[in-house]
């Protein structure tokens, strides 16, 4: 088993040498950067150097070599800011409390089941897990300055998907700018809405595949400048590029392709003449609408057509052959007909018999009118 020791440290005299003059805790003291990817490494332990705890070779070159007095352990590494243990068989986070300053970890591509034992790393800005095999995201709620989380290829067993604790999450919105979550098969990203300081969002490979959802949330991502959904059953919805371009203002690259301004303004102007339009039909068809307030009875209906009378007769009578336009007595076209219909079946006053008013309209339809 190999671990992450001040012997391991010890054995790694490359740095070291470039500093001669130096002793060994006083080489500790001055690290900021550990570069241990790739080393088989399996755990992190930070224990008191001893005789017992090394191979007499490597204690006497510690010692003879170094002018190490046997008294030190991780803790001397107190300016570290950086560690890279990517590409090991890692299976905890453990042990890490010493590196108080630590500003970025890479531990991607090891064995690692759960996030845990950070909350000693307040400083940190960086983290990357990808490629570990972890199911749910959490133990991040100390973490108040970190920036960037890189979660992409987790392991997972088959039908299982990433998930992210809310609590995490939202302890994660005021700092949280880049998110790096592919390959998860995530299908919903509504909880996701509180990081309203995202400016760089991974999702792709995974099954999203609610538009409307996608368009909320990114509601809440005023920052957002790049993101990358490729891969997802959402990306074969009609105008999903368009849509997403109007939903995200400042979204500057869509999938790996720069969005142009004369593009998204163009988009953007389409969408609003398109509203303006629907918005001018719907006040055109209430203006049209049956203007006399409907009651029980007929004979009731005045206004813009004064003098008119709207008897059980008089709407028999406005029956017209099929294919025949239907033109009523006050000059109106058939639209009047159709708001008559509307008020007098969506009226609380009418009650439902068994006897109708057949009325005919000018497209050959034939409707029923309750008779009160």
């Amino acid at each position: 088993m190999v671990l992450l020791t001040i012997d391991l440290i010890a054995k790694s005299r490359s740095n070291f040498k470039k500093k001669r003059g130096l002793s060994f805790p006083e080489y500790l003291r001055t690290l900021t950067h550990l570069h241990f990817s790739s080393r088989s490494i399996e755990d992190i332990v930070s224990l008191q150097v001893s005789t017992l705890a090394i191979s007499f070779w490597a204690f006497a070159v510690i010692c003879l070599t170094f002018k190490f007095c046997c008294q030190g352990d991780l803790s001397m590494c107190r300016n570290l800011t950086v560690l890279y243990l990517y590409d090991n068989q890692i299976t905890h986070i453990c042990n890490l409390g010493f590196a108080s300053n630590l500003t970025h970890l890479y531990m991607q591509n090891n064995n690692i089941t759960h996030i845990d034992n950070l909350g000693n790393l307040q400083k940190l800005s960086k983290l990357y897990l990808g490629g570990n095999k972890i199911a749910v995201v959490e133990g991040l709620e100390t973490l108040c300055e970190l920036k960037e989380l890189h979660l992409e290829n987790q392991r997972l067993a088959p039908g299982e998907k990433l998930l992210l604790d809310p609590t995490t999450l939202l302890s994660l919105a005021e700092s949280l700018c880049v998110l790096n979550i592919n390959n998860n098969n995530i299908d919903e990203i509504r909880d996701l809405s509180v990081l309203k300081e995202l400016q760089h969002f991974s999702a792709a490979g995974n099954r999203l595949y609610d538009m409307e959802e996608l368009e909320d949330v990114f509601y809440h991502w005023p920052q957002l400048l790049q993101m990358d959904l490729s891969g997802n059953p959402v990306c074969k919805k009609n105008k999903y590029r368009d849509r997403l371009i109007i939903a995200v203002r400042n979204l500057e690259v869509l999938d790996g392709s720069k969005i142009n301004e004369l593009t998204r303004q163009f988009l953007v102007n389409w969408k609003a003449s398109r509203e303006a339009k629907k918005n001018k039909n719907n006040t055109h068809w209430m203006a049209g609408s049956f203007p006399c307030p409907v009651t029980n009875d007929f004979n009731a209906c005045h206004g813009a057509c004064p003098g008119h009378i709207c008897s059980h007769a008089n709407v028999r009578a406005a029956a017209v052959p099929r294919g025949t336009k239907m033109k009523e007595s006050c000059g109106r076209t058939s639209h009047l007909w159709r708001g008559l219909v509307t008020h007098l079946q969506s009226s609380s006053c009418l009650r439902q018999t068994s006897k109708s008013t057949k009325i005919s309209t000018h497209a050959g339809r034939t409707l029923l009118l309750p008779v009160v």
